[in-house]
């Protein structure tokens, strides 16, 4: 989950919502540009952070009972085989992507890199089940991240304010893209890569105002308890 300190508690986002916004980011992408694979990238980009369910799963308190954000979490092998077989059982090519996304997470992680390694090792043939080749999944992939990276962006609250520029990340063709807030809180994305000169995209956050927690029941509970709150974002063409 993403976890931000507030003047009124804990902002919770939870990691599929996060990468539902990714979703929304992607949907939007210029269709001259999309990957062949234009389906298959959507869906896994939407459920590239599925790994963990903060209703389900354990690890959700820090040491001094505060909710734990997504940067402190590690490698679960638990977690991650989930994930990856669900991501297989829909389809070679969505999993090889998942697959990249799990390399990217873990692969300097001591308990995740022999996990890393044996996923690389079925690359070959996963390719050849999805009749795709490494060109293919690397222009889906680099799409994935650039929309991750947007995402967790927003959701971190991490866009600076008076009108300051920030990176998001360089795209799938390695064009360089800033981002920055206008005076109306519409957000401006330079060089445009979208389809459509404006759109609208939301996630769903909670504030807890619990500081700490007795354990993860207690904190559980409560968070299945706030209320959810819907933020709203405009996307604009800094051309506009």
């Amino acid at each position: 989950m993403i976890v931000n300190y507030t003047d009124n508690g804990w902002e919770i986002i939870t990691q599929r919502s996060h990468g539902l916004l990714a979703g929304q980011i992607c949907a939007q992408w210029k269709k001259s540009d999309q990957p062949g694979r234009w389906l298959e990238t959507l869906i896994a980009t939407t459920e590239h952070d599925d790994v963990y369910n903060e209703f389900e799963d354990s690890g959700l308190l820090t040491a001094s009972g505060g909710p734990k954000n997504f940067v402190m979490t590690r490698y679960e092998k638990e977690y991650t085989s989930r994930l990856m077989n669900l991501a297989l059982t829909k389809g070679r090519y969505i999993g090889l992507l998942i697959a990249r996304h799990m390399n990217f997470l873990y692969s300097a992680d001591p308990e995740g890199r022999k996990f890393c390694a044996e996923l690389k090792k079925q690359e070959a043939t996963w390719l050849k089940e999805a009749n795709a080749t490494v060109k293919e999944l690397e222009a889906s992939y680099r799409l994935l991240e650039f929309c991750d990276a947007f995402s967790l962006l927003i959701c971190q609250g991490m866009v600076q304010p008076e009108q300051r520029r920030m990176e998001i990340s360089n795209g799938p063709d390695g064009t360089f893209y800033e981002l920055f807030s206008d005076e109306r809180g519409a957000l401006i994305v330079e060089s445009w890569p979208f389809e459509v000169p404006e759109f609208q995209v939301c996630y769903e956050s909670r504030l807890v105002e619990q500081l700490v927690f007795k354990d993860e029941a207690e904190f559980r509970e409560v968070l299945q308890k706030t209320q959810v709150v819907v933020k709203e974002l405009t996307l604009r063409s800094g051309n506009k």
